[in-house]
Parts: structure tokens; C-alpha cells; sequence
């Protein structure tokens, strides 16, 4: 899978059934970022951003990263970063 940062974040996101806005507002960025993310606009992010979408989206780092193809199940309740 050849698939960048910002189109697995789409999928994942898809996958959990949220809206952009929803996504923004749980991992604390701006909706346009999020667009401007998954349309590969946007293709270096802080590592803390990294972490909290791939929290909200219940996912690992690795995979958003392209590191593997597994996205990995994180459960639902798992704390989010930005929740510390």
C-alpha cells in the first residue's frame, strides 16, 4: 500500500464515521487543517499532532506514518493525548 499521511488519515476517518470538524475538534487542530491534510496539501506535521490523530482515530502512528499497513485497533476508550 503506497498510500500518504494525509489519505489514510481520509480512510481512517471514514472508518470511524466522523466528519471533519468532528476529527479537528477531538484532536484539537483546525478543520482546515484537516482538509488541507487529506487533500496532501499539508505534508509535515508535529509529531504531538501525529500522535493525537492517530488517538481520536483509533489507530497507530506507524500506520498514518506509512510505516505498515495494519492500522491496528486501538479501543474506543483508550485516553486521548490531548485529554492529559
Amino acid at each position: 500500500m503506497t498510500d500518504t499521511f494525509g489519505e489514510r488519515v481520509l480512510l481512517a476517518r471514514r472508518r470511524r464515521r466522523k466528519t471533519q470538524r468532528e476529527l479537528a475538534g477531538a484532536a484539537l487542530i483546525n478543520t482546515n487543517t484537516i482538509s488541507r491534510l487529506e487533500q496532501g496539501v499539508i505534508k509535515n506535521l508535529n509529531g504531538d499532532i501525529v500522535a493525537r490523530l492517530a488517538d481520536v482515530l483509533g489507530t497507530t502512528t506507524d500506520y498514518l506514518l506509512g510505516r505498515t499497513d495494519e492500522a491496528g485497533a486501538i479501543p474506543e476508550n483508550r485516553e486521548c493525548l490531548s485529554g492529559r
